[in-house]
Formats: C-alpha cells, structure tokens, sequence
C-alpha cells in the first residue's frame, strides 16, 4: 500500500457575520463557496471557501460564539495567502486600505525575507499577504 503525500485540508474559523465574511473572502480572493450548510438542532451554519488552489477555508458561525477580543493568545496567529508577487501583495494591501479594512503592517520586507503584508479582515482575523 503506496503512502499518500500529507496536506493540510482545510482550515476553520469561527465568525459573528457568516454572510459578510463570505462575501469579503470572495471578493478579495477569489475564493468559491459551496451551499451553506445549516444544523437547525445545534444552531451551527458553516461555507466552505476554495481558493483557485484547492485549498479550503472554512467560516463556521455557533450561536453563543464569543468574539476573542485580542490576537494575543495562543493557538493561530493568522493565515498566509500567496498573492504571487510583490506587486500583487502592494496592490492588494492598497486595496483592502481603500476598502477601510485595517492594514496591521507592511507591505516591507521582513527579518528572514519574506515580503509581505499583514491586515485585517471584517472581524479582525489576520490576514498575511505574501508572495
């Protein structure tokens, strides 16, 4: 029996705003949602997103989810979308400013060499643009 190549398949994170942040994930990235899927008995609706990639994000929505206040905490950090160059991650990040999203840092060259950009989404879910 062959060994299949390990991949992250999907990344999950909880929102107040299913429909928002669907839309805004579509808008700036591209990303296809699936049929929202809705669990009436536990009060849960879910999309899932998939950029051109294959690659899946999830935006899940609970009632009685509590909004973390701060990004300080342990556990993710943010996620990386590959904008595919330096000009993309500049265009994108003036962009999204444009937009009245929050621009955390960037677009600047990092310590270790990573050009990129750090911002917001709608409920301050940190973004990193990268290459």
């Amino acid at each position: 029996m062959g060994r299949k190549e390990l991949n992250i398949e999907h990344v999950a994170i909880w929102v107040n705003d299913l429909e928002r942040m669907k839309s805004f994930y579509e808008t700036y990235f591209n990303c296809r949602s699936n049929s929202k899927y809705q669990n009436t008995e536990k009060k849960f609706e879910s999309y899932f997103l998939t950029f051109k990639t294959g690659t899946r994000l999830e935006i899940m929505s609970k009632e009685g989810i509590d909004q973390q206040t701060t990004n300080d905490q342990l556990g993710w950090a943010h996620i990386a979308i590959s904008m595919g160059s330096r000009e993309s991650v500049s265009q994108m990040t003036a962009r999204l400013k444009h937009d009245g999203y929050k621009i955390v840092n960037g677009p600047r060259v990092t310590g270790d060499g990573y050009y990129e950009s750090v911002v917001e989404d709608p409920e301050g879910n940190l973004i990193e643009l990268t290459i």
